[in-house]
């Protein structure tokens, strides 16, 4: 049993959108899915693995712009960032027009994330860590069996 990562850089800005998965469950998370939906939805299906959620470190367009797009393929709860974030996930029409990039609807999470949450993939447990700085809701998340 192992966890396994990938990362795809995705959208103009080419930042980290990263696959996770659980060897042994096949489950998988998306973080921060920006965009270049049919490409990360490509990569799920090539390794054979059934996406659970999507994951949300903050909301700048290019880590959530992706998300309402991939909810219409795939039904998934949207997990994070912290309710800090929601004024950037609301202004989200407006900053993808501003920078050039498909215009995304505001979405609300399914689930906010605090200090102290947990989440799981498969058979392994992420403690959610609330860092502000890069904006006032980022969240980390970080698996203790898988260092």
């Amino acid at each position: 049993m192992a966890l396994q990562f990938e990362i795809n850089a995705v959208t103009p800005f080419r930042q980290n959108c990263t696959l996770i998965w659980d060897d042994e469950t096949k489950e998988a998370v998306l973080t921060d899915v920006g965009g270049d939906v049919p490409y990360l939805l490509q990569q799920i299906q090539n390794k054979g693995l059934k996406l659970t959620a999507i994951w949300l470190t903050h909301g700048h367009l290019d880590h959530a712009g992706g998300v309402p797009m991939l909810l219409k393929r795939h039904s998934v709860p949207v997990i994070g960032p912290h309710p800090d974030d929601q004024f950037l996930l609301e202004a989200l029409p407006e900053t993808t027009a501003a920078y050039g990039f498909p215009i995304c609807p505001a979405f609300t999470p399914t689930r906010w994330l605090h200090e102290g949450d947990t989440l799981n993939v498969g058979n392994f447990t992420f403690n959610v860590l609330h860092i502000p700085g890069h904006t006032p809701g980022p969240v980390v998340f970080y698996c203790a069996a898988a260092n």
